[in-house]
């Protein structure tokens, strides 16, 4: 353990572990994971109970915050904080182009990759609970993938958990990729329409820029080619609480004249480069649809196929009638491998992992059903990442769990209204308890 240190109103403690890559074969290859222990200034040396954040993504590290912002906040009233970094992610023996080739070709990178899923991040938390807490059972927090991994953890390993809260993130226990794809292209129409809705102009700028980028090669400035379909994935940002603004504020600037005639502007398309890299998350595009593998039927690009049966989202169709250009959500597409430098040496490794046919159930759904530990779920009215109606099924089959369902917020809600979210999900679960 390193020493600790300050920030305003907390301590932060670094602490490091070492795992198997495979859970299964504990004498084999080892890996690190990183996590920030955090805790108030004022309760530094009182003997607390112990929370751990496991953040969404997947592909993502824990919140580098400052202090004690939003949830964080409430939640160091009553509890020391542990952000961990999933595997992969952070500090976490990172995987990205750098890191990958370490492991061999294609075949071996993702052989090594299908240990990065939820079942392996719980058993992850097991291995280095016994450390943090003494044995003690912890209160695990999960938004989103965070939620997922929750709801594996509900069922592997319940007995490490004094009480589960999950914010936009209860999954469907048994949907296929394709299943939630089918579902998500329909919310997705849903949000662009609430944006145009209240932003009308932007329906022509998004026909203008969609039009441009069809008979123009744009490439950015870190090599990303800004394709017609990578413009439309910008709308992934329309599921959180500030999304539809930071969209609309992006948009109204995207044009400059010049002397050679209107183009696009570098402000446009720096901002632009810096929604789309998946150059500092690219396990999330790499393992994206294989959270969602748990049999013997591949993925397969689930989305892009699926895709295909929503031909409202075509922009050159949209273009060549009066029908407004949708944008698109959270969903990861083969042309992401090629448009991307930070993912193009990574195409291979994900067309193998999309291929595979061996992936291991992540949900026990009969243990869920004997659920005995205090767990509360915030289900948001119509996210746009995590469908609704699956997770109230998913809900009605884990024992005692009460959700809370809510239009106030978007999925991000635990980071935009993180208090009032926190203190209301806790309440509920302390009833059940």
């Amino acid at each position: 353990m390193t020493p600790s240190y300050r920030q305003p109103g907390v301590v932060l403690t670094d602490r490091r572990f070492t795992v198997p890559l495979d859970h299964d074969r504990p004498g084999g290859e080892t890996i690190e994971l990183y996590a920030r222990e955090v805790v108030a200034s004022d309760k530094a040396h009182q003997d607390l109970p112990w929370l751990l954040y496991l953040q969404g993504g997947p592909g993502f590290g824990a919140d580098r915050s400052v202090g004690r912002p939003g949830w964080l906040g409430r939640a160091l009233k009553e509890y020391r904080v542990l952000l961990l970094d999933q595997r992969g992610t952070g500090h976490s023996t990172p995987a990205n182009r750098q890191t990958l080739p370490l492991r061999g070709g294609p075949a071996e990178q993702a052989g090594y990759l299908t240990h990065f899923r939820a079942d392996s991040i719980v058993r992850d938390c097991e291995a280095i609970r016994a450390e943090v807490t003494g044995g003690a059972p912890w209160t695990v927090l999960g938004q989103s993938f965070g939620g997922f991994c929750v709801t594996s953890y509900l069922s592997l390993a319940p007995e490490g958990l004094a009480t589960a809260v999950i914010t936009g993130g209860l999954p469907s226990l048994d949907g296929h990729a394709d299943d939630i794809y089918r579902a998500a292209f329909p919310r997705i129409e849903r949000k662009v329409g609430a944006h145009y809705a209240r932003y009308p102009q932007d329906a022509e700028r998004a026909r203008r820029i969609a039009d441009h980028l069809l008979h123009h090669d744009v490439v950015l400035s870190n090599g990303y080619r800004l394709t017609v379909e990578a413009f439309q994935s910008l709308g992934i940002v329309l599921g959180t609480g500030d999304g539809t603004h930071r969209l609309h504020y992006l948009l109204e600037n995207a044009f400059v004249r010049t002397p050679q005639g209107s183009t696009l502007s570098d402000a446009f398309l720096e901002q632009a480069q810096a929604m789309l890299s998946y150059a500092r998350h690219p396990l999330y595009a790499l393992i994206h649809e294989s959270i969602y593998g748990q049999d013997a039927r591949p993925t397969d690009w689930s989305a892009e196929r699926v895709r295909a049966e929503f031909p409202q989202f075509d922009a050159a169709k949209a273009l060549a009638g009066d029908e407004p250009l949708l944008f698109t959500g959270e969903s990861i597409h083969p042309w992401m491998f090629e448009c991307d430098p930070a993912l193009r040496p990574l195409r291979e490794t994900a067309g193998l992992l999309a291929a595979r046919t061996d992936w291991t159930p992540l949900y026990d759904p009969a243990r869920l059903a004997a659920n005995e530990v205090p767990v509360v779920a915030a289900v948001y009215h119509d996210d746009m990442y995590v469908d609704t109606a699956h997770s109230l099924r998913t809900a009605r089959t884990i024992r005692g769990l009460r959700t809370w369902i809510t239009d106030e917020f978007e999925h991000d809600g635990i980071r935009t209204g993180g208090p009032r979210v926190l203190d209301r999900l806790l309440a509920l679960v302390r009833d059940e308890a």
